[in-house]
């Protein structure tokens, strides 16, 4: 195995590249937690010490997004692909219904778990268009009378993300969020549930977060397996069993460092730039297209092919000798993938635009 001696730029969509000031802090708490005598990965779920770092991680998530008090912050396990179970299981009641808005894969895979609690609808798709561009809200059917309505905000396969999220009158909105959320400034008040595996935006895979409005957690039927009951755990502190707990420190770490780069404004505008001069090359000649369409093109996962798709494993290839891993896509839909987190640097994508320059001058 070939031995890299420098940090290379990580295209991957998850589990995603994370902010160097963190994994250095974690590096040196891995060891011995400053003032403990222990790593932080042994200190007990129960103890003071994990006290101060799961209040400090929920504080800072909240003071950074500006999570009101009107919703409970959970930090669960499973990832997105649990909440896909956990939500009708909670939220949709017996002769109840919901609508489900399917723009991608995990959409689609939120749905199939939705059918096994109960009965929902699509209220709209873009499966027909190959996913490649999200909904309007003249194009939505959706019931007066459901429970929620499903969401996925960004569509890490397909590269499309809602700019403006689908309104829903009083019907509490639910939103999969797992690839952008705390990209930009969000309104969680508008938001019934809102949750994310912790791989691409919040930390390390293996911790997921859910934000869920408080008067929802009623809907929780005492008859529910006790760890997919929100209320439960909403109760326990998130700690009803042994927590993810170096997941929850490395989350925590994470929304200080979001804190210290200037909060979600500031990350926001940066993302912002980030896609735009990755898109404004891959339009630049027509040697590259994008696959989203324009109005729907995601911030985070910039999907893409070649005019010559036979190259496009040549390219990823070649991309990930000169240190830019992970540039390709999906299994499922092919082409070529840069998923551009809020901790990847502006660095990085300007060293994928000069090698896409140079890729095109000696291939096209």
């Amino acid at each position: 195995m070939p031995t890299t001696v420098q940090r290379i730029f990580n295209f991957s969509s998850g589990p995603a590249v994370l902010p160097e000031p963190v994994l250095l802090e974690a590096q040196r708490d891995l060891f011995m937690l400053p003032g403990v005598g222990m790593s932080v990965m042994e200190i007990s779920h129960r103890s003071t010490v994990f006290d101060r770092v799961l209040e400090d991680a929920e504080a800072t998530l909240r003071a950074v997004a500006g999570i009101p008090d009107s919703h409970a912050v959970l930090f669960l396990q499973g990832g997105a692909s649990l909440q896909f179970s956990m939500v009708p299981m909670n939220l949709l009641p017996a002769g109840g219904r919901a609508d489900y808005v399917i723009t991608g894969v995990w959409g689609q895979k939120a749905i199939a778990e939705a059918r096994k609690a109960g009965q929902v609808q699509v209220a709209g798709s873009t499966e027909a268009e190959g996913f490649r561009r999200v909904l309007r809200q003249d194009e939505l059917t959706l019931d007066p009378g459901a429970a929620f309505v499903h969401v996925t905000t960004n569509n890490t396969i397909y590269g499309t993300q809602w700019r403006t999220l689908p309104e829903t009158g009083d019907v509490p909105l639910v939103a999969d969020a797992s690839s952008d959320i705390f990209s930009a400034p969000i309104d969680i008040s508008r938001f019934g549930v809102i949750y994310a595996g912790g791989q691409k935006n919040l930390g390390p895979s293996g911790v997921t977060l859910v934000v869920i409005r408080k008067d929802l957690l009623s809907r929780s039927s005492e008859s529910l397996p006790t760890m997919l009951n929100y209320a439960v755990q909403a109760a326990n502190g998130s700690r009803y069993n042994t927590p993810n707990t170096f997941g929850i420190y490395i989350l925590g770490l994470v929304a200080r460092w979001m804190q210290s780069e200037g909060g979600l404004e500031v990350i926001g505008r940066r993302n912002a730039r980030k896609a735009a001069v990755l898109y404004a090359e891959i339009d630049r000649t027509g040697f590259y297209r994008g696959y989203a369409e324009r109005d729907s093109r995601s911030l985070m996962n910039v999907t893409f092919r070649l005019r010559d798709e036979a190259l496009e494993e040549t390219f990823a290839r070649e991309a990930a000798r000169e240190g830019l891993d992970g540039l390709k896509g999906h299994r499922s839909a092919g082409g070529l993938r840069a998923s551009i987190y809020n901790a990847f640097p502006e660095a990085g994508v300007d060293a994928l635009v000069q090698f896409m320059r140079e890729f095109e001058r000696t291939h096209g």
